[in-house]
């Protein structure tokens, strides 16, 4: 087994600490955000496209959620590459259940009765319209507890084979080809866990048709694909960061180490 310099142990800690927040706050702030539904093309300043799919006209909406989560793949590709299956593991357990603890609390927060304030403050919108805040917010985070629900299911399924592929593909390819196993680990999962989050949080939680559910799916799978193809070079960058933090003797030998034990 490698043997380290007791620097090289107190910056391999830091990195995995950093490397673990940024994983987790991304992904608990995808979470909450998940619940809105956006217009890519009205972003864009565009005509919705109206793509025709599953018997229906298929436009460019997505979840507010993929903002974040193409930083919650790489990052997990980047603790699978230097602390293995076990780092990454132990990053994504914690967060399922710390995305269960926020779901018990925003479901509690929803049970609390609204101040009357608080409600006669907020009693219309920026237009003037009538406004239940109260409603209005129960709405939101209880729909987006379904997101929760979805999330953690579909991001245990996903981490799983994320990991397995990744873990498999760096066997056979060694420390070379960094992007065939970080696309290809994180474009084979994230199909998997496309459909099964929009399905438990919209169709089981919500009212979406199943037409609905395979249309959002569909569009949000081929945006992490083009995403996850776009992020190859920043993955290269990062990995050019790592290195010169660790060194590279000591960064290879992490990885070479991490990897042994899976292959154990």
């Amino acid at each position: 087994m490698p043997t380290f310099p007791v620097s090289f142990e107190s910056k391999k800690q830091s990195l995995f600490l950093f490397l673990c927040g940024l994983f987790l706050t991304n992904a608990l702030i995808a979470e909450i955000i998940g619940a809105k539904i956006f217009s890519v093309e009205a972003l864009l300043g565009m005509s919705p496209a109206q793509i025709p799919l599953f018997g229906t006209q298929l436009d460019f909406n997505m979840s507010a959620g993929v903002v974040n989560w193409p930083v919650v793949f790489i990052t997990s590709d980047i603790i699978n590459e230097y602390f293995g299956k076990r780092g990454v593991r132990r990053i994504s357990y914690l967060t399922a259940g710390f995305i269960v603890y926020m779901f018990v609390a925003i479901y509690a927060t929803t049970e609390l009765p609204p101040a009357q304030f608080w409600l006669d403050v907020n009693k219309t919108d920026s237009l003037g319209n009538p406004l239940n805040i109260g409603e209005g917010f129960n709405k939101i985070f209880r729909q987006g507890l379904g997101i929760m629900v979805g999330s953690v299911v579909a991001f245990l399924i996903g981490q799983i084979l994320d990991v397995t592929i990744f873990a498999w593909l760096r066997k056979r390819t060694g420390s070379k080809q960094i992007w065939l196993r970080a696309t290809g680990s994180t474009l084979f999962s994230q199909l998997v866990d496309s459909f099964v989050v929009i399905f438990i949080a919209f169709y089981l939680f919500g009212d979406w048709s199943v037409t609905q559910v395979l249309s959002v799916g569909s569009i949000n799978y081929i945006y992490k694909g083009i995403v996850a193809l776009m992020m190859t070079p920043i993955l290269y960058i990062a990995h050019a960061v790592i290195n010169r933090y660790l060194g590279e003797e000591n960064a290879h030998k992490l990885a070479e180490e991490a990897h042994s034990q899976v292959e154990e």
